[in-house]
């Protein structure tokens, strides 16, 4: 093999053992378990590295489903992130037809089952190439739990994990083969508990002191905050206790918050406001409160030197050829789409109006929404003021389809998840390969880090 051709040996693995790669994605497909429980998910990522020759450290950051795993030595160190967790309640059969394969049970409606395989082959099929080239270098697979609820990078980035390395590359499954150019909002989730007193809501509601209430008051001043905070700035919340029976006046009452926005300043000034209005609502009520923090992501922050390496091995690797069946399939699951669904998700995402009448992506898309900043948060993001970082997508589901539902969960367990995973892990391992070769690259990435983290 000669310099000209980096990423061959590691590709050639991977086609290999796609059998292998598929099933560990199967498998995690049906394990399906939440943020910080995934501990069936970890350990079989942790077999088969282990089995590889990789070091183990688990249970790293305080996380019982945390991990790293390293193999070689010296420079340059690349890390490699992969992600597991399931997300409640999407429990669905590799069907187009709305059926769980456990009632209220959790699935993977945003592909991190395919994340955490794909991750799985590009460390691999890496390994192998660096020792048949005898490759100088570390690579680092890095275990990362509980991204749906934002909390897994956060906590190994305090705990300084990445900050050793000399870059960190990812993908994420998506509608497009592509790159995640664009940013992410920072984020804090955080859950409000009011403390009232109980009373019989008819004979004696003078008596009371109702939680519920101040849970309401405080919903309804944040809902005025919102026409005085930045554009493009969002709260959500949902009350996760509102009481147990309509005459007892509640005693205890708890709402939960995420307030994002694309700066990590506006979301600290936003929620210090946020607490204010809780402490109007307790003074209103005669109630107290507690403030339970759940996390606090920053933005996402893209390299675009490490990126363009990313799109420039998707580019020669090439997007996946979709059979007949798999085609098929992604039309039955277009079929139970809301009406407008499909162009409302591809406007949002500033999908070229060209793409609007595919099922499936069958090209490599130039970079969407670079310099702007979309509407969901990730923990990526403390991985990317850390080290230099980059992420690219891949199809695994219909143009159109919502994360987070069933229709991605089917997806996601069968072929037309598979190709993304295959591609994924293809264009990591080639990036990893190009990165070790020339540590130039690493050098111009370290420059754009360094000047956009001076900010």
């Amino acid at each position: 093999m000669t310099d000209d051709k980096p990423g061959a040996t590691a590709l050639a693995w991977i086609d290999a053992n796609t059998g292998r790669l598929t099933a560990v994605s199967d498998r995690l497909w049906e394990l399906a378990e939440v943020g910080l429980e995934e501990f069936e998910s970890a350990r079989l990522l942790e077999r088969e590295l282990t089995a590889a020759g990789f070091t183990l450290v688990s249970g790293v950051a305080g996380m019982p489903t945390a991990f790293t795993a390293t193999w070689g030595q010296g420079k340059p160190v690349l890390g490699f992130l992969a992600e597991y967790d399931a997300l409640p309640l999407l429990s669905q059969e590799a069907s187009p037809v709305r059926k769980p394969l456990r009632e209220g049970a959790p699935g993977h409606g945003c592909g991190h089952n395919l994340y955490g395989a794909a991750v799985l082959g590009a460390v691999l099929g890496l390994k192998e190439e660096m020792v048949r080239e005898n490759l100088p270098g570390t690579i680092v697979f890095f275990g990362c739990p509980a991204e749906e609820t934002l909390i897994g990078k956060v906590l190994m980035a305090r705990a300084g994990l990445f900050s050793g390395l000399d870059a960190a590359l990812t993908w994420h499954p998506a509608e497009l083969n592509s790159l995640w150019a664009a940013s992410a909002q920072a984020m804090n989730s955080a859950k409000l508990v009011f403390h009232g007193r109980a009373a019989h809501a008819a004979a004696s509601p003078d008596q009371g002191r109702s939680a519920l209430d101040a849970v309401e008051l405080m919903n309804i001043g944040a809902n005025y905050l919102r026409e005085h905070v930045p554009q493009d700035t969002r709260l959500h919340y949902v009350i996760t206790k509102g009481g147990v029976a309509p005459n007892i006046v509640p005693a205890e009452a708890e709402v939960w918050y995420y307030v994002r926005s694309p700066r990590r300043a506006d979301v600290d000034s936003i929620y210090a406001r946020l607490l204010k209005i809780a402490e109007g609502a307790a003074l209103m009520t005669e109630t107290t409160f507690d403030v339970n923090l759940i996390t606090s992501c920053r933005e996402y922050l893209p390299n675009d030197v490490l990126g363009d390496l990313l799109m420039d091995c998707l580019t020669r690797i090439g997007p996946p050829a979709w059979t007949a069946d798999e085609l098929a399939f992604a039309q039955a699951i277009t079929d139970t789409f809301a009406p407008g669904q499909k162009e409302g998700s591809l406007r949002a995402g500033h999908v070229p109006a060209s793409y609007w009448g595919k099922l499936l992506d069958d090209t490599i898309c130039p970079p969407l929404a670079r310099g702007e900043c979309l509407p969901g948060s990730t923990d990526v993001a403390d991985t990317s003021w850390a080290t230099p970082t980059a992420c690219s997508v891949a199809c695994c589901a219909p143009l159109g389809t919502a994360g987070h539902s069933w229709q991605y969960t089917a997806t996601s367990g069968m072929s037309i998840g598979h190709k993304g995973l295959l591609l994924s892990a293809k264009a990591l391992a080639m990036a990893g390969s190009e990165l070790l070769r020339h540590p130039e690259t690493l050098t111009k990435a370290r420059e754009e880090f360094n000047q956009k983290t001076a900010v």
